[in-house]
């Protein structure tokens, strides 16, 4: 305040004077609302009782309410349904003696075969119900396996940093190099491999190159989630370094890995049937989409339905799992979400 600011003795407000040398004083005023138009219980009202939601929790609640979401599980819960319980959509064994009939070879649908015959004689709808079993297993143990061992080298390489990160990420760096459907057919091609073809060997191959680019987000995440307030506050009480990589900086790297894993599952599908279509992936003697596609396109011109069934199945299927990869981005990613 200056120093020759003068008040008015009546009512305490600063006097000003013009450059006529007239003095004048104002008035500064303020606008309060009146209490009961705005109430402190309908502006500050904050539930006292209720418990802070965890990120996790936050998540749920953001994906119960996406369309995606509940589209793709329920997508995703059917296809799980048909590959554990075959036998409640369809009454034909494609395993049975009487599966296949060659008097059915290409015939077109009919009552019970709506779908139609393939050049063997069996039913393409038996054979599509009954290879969804083959192709998901694939894609769910190559995506556990992915995590469980890209996750760990991840994890070490960028909590512990120094000469094990290096290691680590040049020995992930050889790996990523080599892309994944041709290094699976070299490895296919081993004859310890491609004389014991399986379903597990071709989850083996797959998830040899599968690791690097969990382990690279792993990494990432860690090396982010590593210098947090928490985390040095649990080394500052006593706990060690491993110990606090696992109770604390792990749990929360999970959410990109989660988002990767689920839409990867996806990608380990159609990299099984890549590799049964090529005629190295699994045994012409298992029933998946990918040996049916295989073996359909001899007849393509001749009967394009033995291709279409198995080969939409697998789209879908796929698609689900993508759609469910991007609402959990959505729901993990806080500038995502709406309102935040």
């Amino acid at each position: 305040m200056p120093e020759n600011q003068n008040f008015n003795p009546e009512d305490g407000l600063p006097i000003r004077s013009n450059r006529a040398g007239k003095v004048s004083k104002y008035k500064i005023e303020h606008y309060v609302a009146p209490l009961d138009e705005a109430p402190l219980q309908a502006v500050d009202s904050v539930k006292e009782t209720g418990k802070p939601l965890s990120m996790w929790a936050e998540a749920w609640r953001s994906l119960r309410k996406q369309p995606l979401f509940i589209i793709s599980t329920v997508m995703i819960l059917a296809v799980v349904i048909v590959a554990a319980f075959p036998q409640l959509f369809t009454s034909i064994d494609p395993n049975g003696n009487q599966a296949c009939l060659l008097e059915n070879s290409n015939e077109p649908g009919r009552a019970g075969h709506f779908m139609g015959f393939n050049l063997q004689g069996c039913d393409i709808y038996a054979r599509t119900i009954y290879g969804t079993r083959a192709s998901l297993l694939v894609g769910l143990f190559t995506t556990i396996i992915v995590v469980l061992l890209g996750g760990a080298i991840g994890a070490l390489a960028g909590y512990y940093g120094g000469w094990i990160d290096i290691i680590l990420a040049r020995l992930g760096d050889i790996f990523f190099a080599l892309p994944l459907i041709l290094g699976a057919i070299i490895v296919m091609q081993l004859p310890a491999f491609r004389e014991n073809r399986s379903v597990w060997t071709v989850i083996v191959t797959l998830s040899i190159f599968g690791w690097p680019q969990l382990a690279r987000i792993t990494r990432g995440a860690v090396i982010e989630a590593r210098n947090a307030d928490f985390v040095k506050a649990s080394r500052a009480l006593g706990l060690s370094k491993f110990s606090a990589l696992v109770k604390h900086v792990i749990p929360n790297s999970l959410a990109p890995i989660i988002v990767v894993a689920t839409v990867n599952l996806g990608v380990y599908i159609v990299a099984e049937a890549t590799l049964s279509f090529l005629g190295v992936g699994l045994p012409p003697d298992v029933m998946s989409w990918g040996n049916d596609i295989s073996s359909a396109q001899t007849q393509l011109r001749n009967n394009p339905t033995m291709l279409m069934w198995p080969a939409l199945f697998l789209s879908i299927t796929v698609l689900s799992f993508i759609m469910l990869g991007d609402a959990v981005r959505d729901a993990l990613d806080p500038k995502a979400r709406k309102g935040a």
